[in-house]
């Protein structure tokens, strides 16, 4: 859906025709122009205001501001921003490339120095017209060289999903539209699994051509980087649509929909370990950035199951031999110590370790296992963490990068330099549910044959036995005990917290197994694992 841009600059002086309609042109010549948009002369400069804008000046800049772009005057609604020069062609674009009209633009009472607006347009392209409806606001601010009243100009103001260099289209699509269906051949829908957005854009981009379906009349929102999928606001003619068929679950979907709406930021990633399948993918908000897939940030303690996988394969430990837990442990300039520095009587177990979330249990083995690298080798070859996964869409594939001394103690719960995603957890969760790393899919592989990763090696037996045994038990009566409550079935379960950037309130995370399903959720400043992520994994789990 890509094509050049209509906007010229001649002179200083925009110049375009939209619809048959002559926008205004307004010349800069002769003016001192200030850096944040308008103008001024040079008898005004020391008379330059400072301090808010006042409540007369909100009202006046906004509806100056709004009156012109719904007149279809790019040139004099850019000038009453900070950025003329960056607001002007999108503002100009609105009716040329998108061929938007009938802007009536309704704002709301100010809260502040914001201003909401509804904005009710027609969109009308080669016959076909479609009503066009939603709502965004912008922000009055002081221009820093003016003095003057000007809007704070940011692409979201012309529409709330547009961002930086991004450009809103309509036209024929020149990708054909998808319908796609879960495994099962249900319908999958942006309405109804709004977290699937992005996803179901991306498999059209990739899809849509080889899917036999043909191209609808559409508004599209095209983004600066061509690596990403466009994004569709408005269908005014429709294409015939082709089928595409993913690993998705609905149930599960609807599940995972639901569960992440229970808190302000939150996502939750479902496979099957059986055989990397994806059944569900949510996130809330479900925005255009697929937090699920492809965010990055420290997992806390969830990453213990890596960590125990290592050091059970290097013999260094057993799920029923003793394991000290005392209250801190040190490894050369890190001290690290429990939650509220709890420790365990002698003898306690390496599975009462894991299931209670001990901290120095694992940090106090660093010195016996010899490689401070060792965990990172362990990620790559036998979770298949940073390898070059072929999901189907865009994803993040986690990362543990090779660290030495304190950094490296930090890795082994999961903090440091270490960045995960949901889905990364729950692929860590399903191979350890396996002992083998099967690489996660969210459309087959018979699609398009790609390639897909594959670890160097599984876990032994006797490994993934005791691995799940203490997943089993942290979810009987351990740290997850609580939020697995509800679930049936062969279950286990890992707790994390996670602090990022010193936030006062830690990431809660929480991955579990329920028969051949596995889940992973991040619920930011959550808190402990179990109090809220934990929920999350439970509902998708049952």
């Amino acid at each position: 859906m890509r094509s050049g841009a209509k906007v010229a600059v001649i002179g200083g002086v925009f110049v375009l025709m939209a619809g048959g309609i002559g926008y205004g042109a307004y010349s800069m010549l002769g003016d001192t122009v200030g850096g944040d948009g308008g103008t001024r002369s040079a008898s005004e400069s020391s008379k330059v205001k400072t301090g808010p804008p006042s409540a007369e000046e909100i009202a006046e800049t906004s509806k100056g501001f709004l009156d012109a772009w719904a007149a279809g005057d790019a040139a004099a609604a850019s000038l009453l921003t900070n950025n003329e020069s960056g607001s002007a062609p999108v503002l100009a674009s609105y009716g040329e490339d998108a061929r938007i009209g009938k802007v009536k633009i309704t704002p709301g009472p100010a809260v502040g120095t914001k201003v909401p607006y509804t904005v009710r347009a027609t969109v009308s392209y080669d016959g076909k017209s479609k009503p066009l409806a939603y709502a965004s606001e912008l922000t009055v601010v002081r221009g820093l060289t003016t003095g003057k009243a000007l809007v704070d100009w940011a692409p979201t103001i012309v529409h709330p999903q547009l961002t930086e260099g991004a450009t809103l289209r309509t036209g024929e699509a020149s990708t054909p539209t998808i319908e796609a269906v879960d495994h099962n051949g249900k319908v999958l829908t942006k309405e109804k699994y709004p977290s699937l957005g992005p996803i179901l854009d991306t498999l059209r981009e990739k899809y849509g051509e080889s899917a036999g379906g043909s191209p609808g009349i559409e508004t599209w929102i095209e983004p600066a980087d061509e690596t990403q999928p466009d994004v569709n606001l408005l269908t005014l003619a429709k294409g015939k649509p082709g089928t595409v068929r993913t690993t998705i679950d609905a149930g599960a979907q609807e599940a995972a929909e639901r569960a992440v709406k229970k808190y302000a930021e939150a996502s939750v990633v479902a496979v099957k370990p059986s055989t990397g399948a994806i059944r569900a993918v949510a996130n809330n908000p479900a925005t255009g950035f697929n937090a699920a897939m492809q965010g990055k940030q420290a997992p806390g303690s969830t990453l213990k199951i890596m960590t125990a996988a290592m050091l059970l394969e290097k013999g260094l430990v057993t799920a029923n031999g003793a394991a000290e837990c005392p209250k801190e442990a040190r490894y050369y300039t890190r001290t690290i110590h429990n939650l509220k520095h709890f420790s365990l009587p002698d003898g306690s177990t390496f599975t009462q370790s894991f299931a209670r979330s001990c901290n120095t249990a694992f940090v106090k083995l660093i010195d016996d296992v010899d490689d401070d690298s060792a965990l990172a080798k362990e990620a790559r070859e036998v979770f298949g963490i940073g390898l070059d996964w072929k999901t189907g869409v865009v994803t993040t594939d986690g990362s543990v990068p090779e660290e030495v001394q304190g950094e490296a103690a930090a890795q082994y719960i999961g903090q440091g330099t270490v960045q995960m995603n949901a889905l990364n957890m729950a692929s860590i969760t399903a191979t350890a549910r396996t002992g083998t790393f099967r690489q996660p899919v969210i459309v087959p592989q018979s699609l398009d044959n790609r390639q897909l990763a594959t670890a160097t090696r599984s876990l032994s037996p006797s490994v993934t036995q005791q691995l799940t045994t203490m997943m089993r038990a942290t979810a009987a009566w351990g740290t997850g005990a609580k939020a697995m409550a509800s679930v049936g079935g062969d279950k286990g379960a890992k707790t994390g917290s996670a602090e990022v950037d010193g936030q006062d309130t830690s990431n809660s995370w929480f991955t579990g197994f329920s028969n051949d399903l596995a889940a992973a959720a991040v619920v930011q400043t959550g808190g402990h694992g179990g109090d809220a992520a934990g929920p999350v994994v439970a509902e998708v789990l049952r």
